[in-house]
């Protein structure tokens, strides 16, 4: 176990009311024992009380161990998995991952109807919002190679090739750099690019084609993300104009960024560059979302997000302008809250490009 990441979860059950409480994603897990398991259709469960008791309910071949801070109960797939919990559990409110498989809550209410389930991911969620100097380095570094694999894929812009080649390209450039697995890269040329998430296709590029690059990877369980866009052969002077505006409202944003601001304001100032600017329809999506462990995490980077910025905190600043049968402007970058401002995580220029 983790004990400054176990204390830190401990606190935020005691401060929501929370005696107890079932740890179930695997990244939730992990982040707190160091054990990554993806369970598939089988249980792993972690069971917290306030006090820092912490008992790990897993399958036999998971291949887990107990250790002197952590108790492993194994089950096999023979038996109930929830049976070994379901007597863990003391009765009253339990707080419940937002993850956990119904059929496996469903088996605890009914072998413990004395069991109040509420929401319960709150307290590991809001301690992992914060990163710890190990994990800043990991993602310090895991964003400089997003570097180096965007500048690879951008130098592999020909006529004719297509989004879907370039997309499997860049997963192997990632895996190159040691990336965990492939994941889905986004390639967006010309009007497919209207869609913030389009999905890779046989679209082959042709000159005058807006790129829209979003690539993001998990490289030791921690993931980087970065989106640029850039132009090829040509760039109108609507390309330009759109480009050139979120280029603004994205480091408007960043700008603004220091601890004690709320993620609203952070969504809203760049919202209001893109307004004024005469496109703020198209803008269709948040600002950003947090990023660590899983490549969407909390905090949630928008409008509704009345949360404080706090120093620690890893999120991601990505407006965007769609404009349908057109084309699709996205600028993307990772900052790290600092005690005084921000760090940009990302160094690939963000200055418009034309690629010949």
């Amino acid at each position: 176990m983790n004990k400054e990441r176990l204390n830190q979860v401990t606190a935020n059950m005691k401060a929501s009311g929370l005696q107890q409480i079932i740890v179930t994603s695997t990244a939730s897990v992990y982040y707190l024992t160091g054990y990554w398991v993806e369970p598939q259709e089988r249980m792993i469960a972690l069971y917290l009380d306030a006090d820092g008791q912490a008992v790990l309910f897993g399958n036999e071949i998971f291949g887990l161990s107990a250790t002197p801070e952590l108790q492993f109960v194994s089950h096999k797939d023979s038996d109930n998995p929830v049976a070994d919990l379901a007597r863990q559990a003391a009765p009253g409110k339990m707080g419940i991952d937002k993850f956990w498989y119904s059929k496996f809550l469903v088996e605890l209410l009914e072998l413990r109807p004395d069991i109040v389930p509420v929401h319960g991911s709150g307290p590991v969620d809001l301690a992992r919002t914060t990163k710890d100097e190990a994990e800043i380095v990991q993602m310090r570094q895991n964003s400089l190679i997003n570097d180096q694999v965007m500048a690879a894929a951008i130098g592999m812009l020909q006529e004719g090739v297509t989004e879907s080649y370039l997309a499997a390209q860049i997963n192997r450039q990632f895996l190159q750099h040691g990336a965990d697995g492939e994941g889905r890269q986004l390639v967006c040329f010309g009007a497919n690019g209207a869609d913030p998430h389009h999905s890779g296709n046989q679209t082959e590029l042709k000159p005058g084609d807006s790129v829209i690059f979003d690539i993001f990877a998990p490289i030791n369980h921690y993931w980087c993300d970065m989106t640029r866009t850039v132009f090829y052969k040509t760039v109108s002077a609507r390309q330009r104009q759109v480009y050139e505006l979120v280029k603004q409202a994205n480091e408007a944003a960043i700008a603004a960024i220091k601890p004690g601001v709320l993620l609203s304001t952070i969504d809203q100032t760049a919202r209001e560059i893109i307004a004024q600017g005469g496109y703020g329809q198209y803008f269709t999506h948040r600002l950003g979302h947090g990023i660590g462990l899983e490549c969407h995490e909390p905090p949630d980077v928008s409008q509704a997000s009345e949360i404080p910025l706090t120093e620690g905190m890893i999120f991601s600043v990505e407006p965007g302008i769609y404009l349908p049968g057109e084309f699709g402007v996205r600028i993307e970058d990772l900052v790290l809250v600092t005690a005084d401002g921000c760090e940009v995580l990302n160094h690939y220029s963000k200055e418009l490009q034309v690629i010949e």
